[in-house]
């Protein structure tokens, strides 16, 4: 482990140095020399002597304002420079040797288990390719970093890499590093925090960036990977098409809660998407129409292009078709009319690629065709024409709100006042009807007639890149009815996917009985064609449940549900919406997937991935490389290899854990009178909203309580307060009754043997290691009217008993005990996320106090909030 210190660290004082430099060319000496004080004092005061603490607030406190903001940036910069560092050393070939849980060691593990089970030979290769994997990139506001900066952090991540890649001593090390501090300084002079909000297509095109600059060459390197590794068993070659893992987007088509996100936006974000795609597509064309000058060729690639050199006629050719396609999409982009015709189906860009790819094996050119060809092709079946296919998602009173309205202009009733059983009724009445639905000289209210130019977007030219339509809130049969038949209307194409999103606690309890009942209904079986996705919502419930409860009804729900649609022969796909908390249900992916019910991933999987996570898991190609191994590790072995059903014994004690965490969450949140006030004093909640995070508002609507209040901003508030309540609260009274009743065996037992409880308190584990009991107890003293500040002592108490609880289960006597990379990772950043905490502190006080807008004091408090946020990682 001390080398693997030594190298990170090098990389981080290297980072630390030029920072400083910048800081001192800027800002003087003396500056330098505050910051240096604060964060020694930090490393003293972080040992726990109250004494040196108090030392370290009075640097804080006797700060002028003129300091506070280049203070706070030198902490924030720091932090970010160290998560690159981090991120790059993660990735770098010089870390692999240390590493016990490496991408390709799951793998060839994985392998090892199946050949001694007898699973391999030449069929492992289909399994692989069929594992059937999709990730949806979100622009959920947790990635507080702006783009402007990410593309100077990945430049930063670059050159470390090429740092690494040579040896010491080596003539370009110096040009390296000067181009190192040269960004450094850039960023050090660009302003990190957002000062207007980003569109929803500034966001779409944020997610484009990651798909450019890291997944167009992680996919193919993937591929190449799981290939060679499969032939190198006994395996036989993956399909020269084989797409394992596709990618989504919610970028420009999530309009649930978001005004932002209309009908032309969505329209405008898919042209974009095909303009971008054809790009990609003609820099790989441009290349290979260098490369392929052979002239010796099959029989049928001489028919099809009877020239000298007939490979590049066809490549030439595509490339036309590319041009002309690129053109379109801006055009139609800009909203302008365009009589272009573009590549209409992936076919069009697969066939002549397939033809140069098998002329040039039957010439024995496998070397050539089985390079750039070969990785242009797994791109194709990858990324189609669209290169992420959009959802789009809309909450379920909308769909209704438009029927209501069509029922009212026609006379037909009110259909909001109507039971399920007549809704239900009248929809499959109407969806069989031979007349239109939709009136022709009818001018709805205007949130009606958005609904309705969504669907007709689909419905277009460019609709073919829309993926599925989710329905948020879902709760009834008749919310995914009444989008077949408005969809129907618009003459949507027949059979886009409708995905229910079950969200609450109680719709995850009601899922299946909801979901056999529509699964009954012919009409809708004929529709959906025995294929079905549904998604379940890890953000609400856990907000209105607590976590432990919400955990085990998401397992109940992906069981029941699986358990049905086997029953009713329906291919069911369960779409997991989590976000980058484990309040939101965040977690490293290999657990998370092999913690779900044996069977509910044998259909596929499809997932969310938000906010920083993105950034964090694919910024690099190289990162990108790892995480999607680790998918396609984990869902194969969760198939092939899954675990053994749970016992009774422990399904009674989560069902007994979950009855007791859900009644003391909710008797804190819901029913504890000042819990809100206590909430909206201890935490920036409040002041989140300066921050230009993303383009959705952080409230479903104005004004409100918690129910009110998204899950994000809500995790987002107790992680900068280092509370960390929503990912623990109920959990501790719920476990401390089991041991209380001689249960400490049996729950020991589970975390032992069974995946889903061992993933569970993992997670506690790593939420409890990251809150800090004596950070939050200030943020008390410094905001909280003294009547309140018993509460705040309850939950520290309770806290504190999480940790000890934890430490039961896991039989251990520390904390993160065989998580020392966590553990490493967290010391380095303490000395520089410790003022940040005390200086957003102090600053809330002053900036509610004074409330003055765009003043040294709000603007030195957002970025102690970025800087947190880089600190902790895991935000939202």
């Amino acid at each position: 482990m001390s080398e693997l210190d030594g190298l990170l660290r090098d990389k981080v004082r290297l980072l630390g140095n030029v920072l400083g430099q910048a800081i001192a060319a800027q800002h003087g000496d003396s500056m330098l020399q505050r910051i240096e004080d604060i964060r020694q004092q930090a490393k003293i005061a972080r040992q726990g002597d109250v004494a040196e603490r108090d030392r370290l607030l009075a640097l804080l406190k006797t700060m002028p304002d003129e300091a506070l903001v280049p203070v706070v940036r030198g902490f924030n910069q720091f932090l970010n420079l160290a998560n690159i560092a981090d991120q790059q050393h993660t990735a770098s070939w010089r870390r692999s040797d240390f590493l016990q849980d490496d991408a390709d060691q799951l793998f060839d593990d994985l392998l090892d288990r199946l050949q001694q089970e007898g699973i391999d030979g030449l069929d492992l290769s289909q399994k692989v390719a069929d594992v059937n994997i999709e990730l949806v990139l979100t622009a959920h506001p947790t990635e507080v970093t702006r783009r402007t900066l990410i593309q100077k952090y990945d430049l930063i991540a670059q050159l470390l890499q090429q740092r690494d890649d040579l040896r010491d001593g080596h003539p370009r090390l110096e040009d390296i590093e000067k181009r190192i501090a040269s960004l450094v300084e850039e960023i050090w002079q660009t302003d990190e925090i957002r000062q207007t909000r980003p569109t929803p297509v500034d966001e779409a095109k944020w997610g484009f960036a990651v798909v450019e600059n890291s997944l167009w060459q992680a996919v193919p390197q993937l591929l190449r990977h799981l290939d060679n590794e499969l032939r190198q068993r006994g395996s036989s070659a993956l399909p020269l098409t084989a797409a394992p893992v596709r990618f989504s987007s919610w970028m420009g088509g999530d309009r649930d809660g978001n005004p932002n996100v209309t009908s032309k936006i969505t329209r405008e974000v898919l042209y974009l998407a095909r303009w971008m795609a054809a790009d990609l597509y003609l820099r790989d064309i441009e290349k290979l129409g260098m490369q392929l000058s052979m002239t010796a060729a099959s029989a049928e690639m001489k028919q099809a292009y009877p020239v000298h050199e007939p490979y590049r006629a066809c490549i030439h050719d595509l490339r036309d078709q590319l041009e002309k396609t690129r053109a379109w999409a801006a055009a139609k982009a800009k909203g302008k009319e365009c009589d272009i015709q573009p590549i209409r189906h992936v076919d069009e860009l697969l066939q002549p690629l397939m033809l140069c790819y098998n002329s040039l094996i039957d010439q024995g050119m496998d070397t050539v065709a089985n390079g750039l060809l070969l990785d242009t092709l797994r791109r194709a079946a990858c990324f189609d024409l669209s290169m992420v296919r959009l959802d789009v998602r809309q909450e379920s009173t909308r769909h209704a709100n438009v029927i209501q309205a069509i029922c009212e202009f026609y006379g037909w009733g009110d259909y909001h006042s109507w039971s399920e059983e007549q809704k239900q009724q009248f929809l499959l009445k109407e969806l069989q009807s031979q007349r239109p639905l939709i009136p022709t000289r009818w001018q709805p209210e205007a949130d009606v007639q958005e609904v309705l130019d969504t669907m007709k977007v689909i419905a277009s030219d460019v609709g073919e890149g829309v993926s599925c339509y989710i329905i948020s809130m879902a709760s009834e049969p008749s919310d995914i009815l009444a989008v077949a038949l408005l969809l129907q209307a618009c003459d949507v194409r027949d059979h886009l996917p409708i995905v229910p999103l079950f969200e609450t606690l109680d719709d995850l309890e009601q899922s299946s009985p909801r979901m056999e009942k529509l699964w009954s209904v012919d009409w809708y079986r004929n529709y959906c064609q025995g294929h079905q996705q549904v998604m379940i919502g890890y953000s609400d419930s856990s907000k209105d449940a607590g976590q432990l409860a919400a955990v085990w009804a998401q397992y109940r729900a992906q069981e029941s549900l699986s358990n049905i649609a086997k029953e009713k022969n329906i291919r069911l796909r369960l779409f997991h919406g989590r976000g980058g908390t484990v309040g939101r249900g965040g977690g490293p992916a290999y657990g998370a997937i092999l913690a779900q019910p044996p069977g509910s991933v044998e259909n596929g999987l499809r997932v969310t991935e938000q906010g920083e996570v993105i950034r964090f898991k694919y910024g690099m190609p190289e990162l990108a490389l790892r995480n999607l191994k680790v998918y396609v590790t984990s869902v194969l072995e969760a198939n092939l290899l899954p675990p053994e059903s749970a016992k009774p014994q422990w399904r009674d004690a989560m069902e007994a854990l979950a009855t007791a965490g859900v009644r003391s969450y909710r008797a804190m949140v819901r029913d504890t009178e000042d819990f809100v006030r206590y909430f909206r004093a201890a935490t920036p909640e409040q002041e989140l909203g300066k921050l230009a995070l993303g383009s959705r508002p952080a409230r479903r609507k104005a004004g409100g309580g918690i129910e009110t209040l998204r899950a994000i901003p809500w995790i987002f508030a107790w992680t900068q307060m280092r509370l960390m309540l929503p990912a623990w609260l109920g959990a501790d009274d719920a476990l401390e009754q089991h041991i209380s009743n001689d249960q400490l065996d049996l729950l020991q037992e589970m975390y032992q043997q069974w995946p889903f409880f061992h993933t569970y308190i993992d997670m506690l584990e790593m939420v409890v290691s990251k809150a800090d009991p004596a950070l939050a107890q200030y943020y008390e003293r410094r905001l909280v009217e003294d009547e309140l500040q018993p509460l705040g002592s309850v939950l520290r108490e309770r806290l504190e008993q999480m940790r000890k609880l934890v430490l039961q289960v896991k039989q251990q006597t520390s904390l993160l005990e065989n998580s020392r990379l966590l553990e490493h990772s967290m010391s380095i950043r303490s000395p520089y996320t410790d003022p940040l905490h005390y200086l957003q502190a102090e600053l809330l006080h002053r900036n509610r106090l004074a409330g003055d807008e765009g003043s040294q004091v709000e603007q030195a408090l957002k970025v102690t909030m970025a800087g947190i946020a880089a600190g902790m990682r895991n935000t939202g």
